[in-house]
């Protein structure tokens, strides 16, 4: 019998996908009535701005400094907030959950696929997919897809409802700052909708969830969508551009999909550092961009690769927890086949 390879071309789609959040503005005392608010736009604004930036140590000079001070820092940019008879932001999205986790859909190995098949079934048999549902489901509890929109709030409500042919089947109220985001805490609710969801995971039903979020942040205060990525900026073009989603002449302001599901991923407690560091989102190498670091080093043996070739390829089972980061890694999806 031939020693089983890993597959050169391997790729796993997402099991959950979310849409973009959009965002509305309204009172807070009025949010059971939130269908009728109008949408938060994007709109431009010209600053002055003043040099604060780290200076070299040939600029640091009094008159070059004093020389630059003078020179205003003019720029252009996007800005979205509240109007100011309007106290409450409400953040709108929809999530699907897929089943068939595990199942690539694209390798180049069938041997190798049979193997990863049947090594996902004994992790589904052993553990069924609750721990890692659960988790999703305080993400979406405790409003962690708000990102910097949560801080400071006065007050934060999550409204979650189950939609079957057009109806609201079922539902969930979250109060999310009585919530952790670092302890990844659960309550009875809790547990009902991750129970939702590890069944949608199962594919054992169809799961597709409205998510509604409520922050009460102040009249006019500003909000934040999420910011764009352009890499080829002219000069005197705007220094900074946020999302938007385009519906008729309307320019709704809005966060990418993908940084809500960087959100919900946001589960992974079992690598090295998290007793100081907290949650971090599921990456194959623990990648956390904003803290320039790889938490999960193929050096410690830590990392999705290793842990998943040990698994498949060596019959050698991880622990529970890296069991559990290996399938939550396949069901965030992406390409783990080999390099070039």
């Amino acid at each position: 019998m031939s020693k089983l390879e890993n597959a050169s071309v391997l790729a796993f789609e997402r099991k959950l996908d979310p849409s973009d959040a959009l965002f509305y503005a309204g009172q807070w005392e009025e949010r059971t009535a939130s269908q009728r608010w109008p949408h938060v736009e994007v709109r431009e604004k010209s600053v002055r701005g003043t040099i604060s930036n780290r200076l070299k140590t040939k600029d640091q000079d009094p008159l070059k400094l004093d020389a630059m001070i003078e020179n205003p820092n003019l720029q252009t940019v996007d800005v979205a907030t509240l109007p100011h008879d309007a106290d409450t932001l409400k953040v709108s999205f929809t999530l699907r959950v897929l089943g068939g986790v595990g199942e690539p859909s694209a390798c180049n190995k069938a041997d190798y696929r049979s193997k990863l098949l049947q090594t996902i079934d004994g992790y589904r048999q052993e553990h069924g997919f609750g721990e890692l549902a659960r988790r999703y489901a305080t993400n979406l509890a405790n409003g962690r897809f708000l990102w910097r929109n949560r801080v400071g709030a006065e007050q934060v409500e999550i409204h979650i409802a189950q939609w079957q042919d057009g109806t609201a089947v079922q539902s969930w109220h979250f109060d999310a700052l009585a919530l952790s985001l670092r302890s990844l805490e659960r309550n009875e609710q809790i547990d009902s909708l991750g129970a939702l969801i590890a069944e949608g995971l199962a594919g054992s039903q169809h799961v597709l969830l409205h998510i509604d979020a409520y922050v009460r942040s102040g009249n006019g205060q500003e909000v934040f969508p999420s910011q764009e990525l352009i890499l080829d900026r002219g000069r005197g073009d705007k220094s900074k551009t946020l999302y938007l989603v385009q519906q008729g002449n309307a320019r709704i302001a809005a966060i990418h999909s993908q940084k809500i599901g960087n959100a919900l991923r946001t589960i992974d407690t079992w690598y090295p550092e998290a007793a100081d560091n907290g949650p971090i989102a599921i990456e194959p190498y623990g990648s956390v961009t904003t803290q320039g670091k790889a938490y999960r080093q193929p050096k410690q043996k830590q990392d999705f690769y290793t842990l998943l070739d040990n698994w498949v390829l060596k019959d050698s089972k991880p622990d529970t927890e890296q069991q559990h980061f290996v399938i939550a890694t396949l069901i965030r999806g992406g390409v783990f086949g080999e390099a070039g």
